[in-house]
């Protein structure tokens, strides 16, 4: 008897598993947050990676994320949007592609990148690298890698980053405007 019930719970856990608690969730972010930092000469380089992950039925299944670039004053740096294929993966480099047209024509050594999917789908996963000091003395550094942070848009924030991105192109004449690579081209 006791075999038996040992199969009976193995089997309940199994439902309860596949009953879509577990594997059919999904969320419906498509705001992310995260950082970068020591992003100086002599430095590894960070990345941030989305994934489409191939769930939305517009537009071909294209989505289009949206970067702010900030430094570690809360200013705008850069801003613009890339697009990602269905299954898809876009890789983007925070000295060449991120930071390296700036509004201010100074590249910020620590900051806050924002991500938005244009037109509000979810469907991006995203990760990225950072990269951190081994010791205060040593000029090593280490690279790590997380997810991205999922987070709250409020109506807000939504109208500031637009306005703010409009307006450091504008103003920029030329500057501010980020540079997305081809997907799967900077491996």
């Amino acid at each position: 008897m006791k075999r038996g019930g040992v199969y009976l719970l193995a089997a309940v856990a199994i439902a309860i598993m596949f009953s879509g608690s577990a594997l059919a969730q999904g969320d419906a972010s498509y705001y992310f947050v995260t950082y970068y930092s020591n992003n100086v000469s002599g430095a590894p380089d960070a990345t941030v990676r989305f994934i489409n992950d191939g769930n939305s039925p517009y537009f071909d299944g294209y989505l289009f994320p949206y970067f702010f670039v900030f430094d570690d004053s809360q200013e705008l740096q850069e801003c613009g949007i890339c697009e990602i294929s269905p299954d898809g993966l876009l890789s983007e480099d925070v000295k060449t592609e991120l930071t390296s047209n700036t509004l201010t024509g100074i590249v910020p050594a620590r900051g806050v990148i924002k991500v938005y999917e244009y037109f509000e789908r979810a469907g991006l996963r995203g990760w990225a690298t950072h990269i951190e000091r081994a010791t205060p003395t040593s000029g090593a550094y280490a690279t790590t890698e997380a997810p991205l942070a999922d987070s709250n848009l409020s109506d807000t924030e939504y109208s500031s980053l637009y306005d703010l991105c409009y307006y450091a192109q504008q103003l920029g004449s030329g500057k501010a405007a980020i540079t997305c690579t081809t997907e799967d081209s900077d491996f």
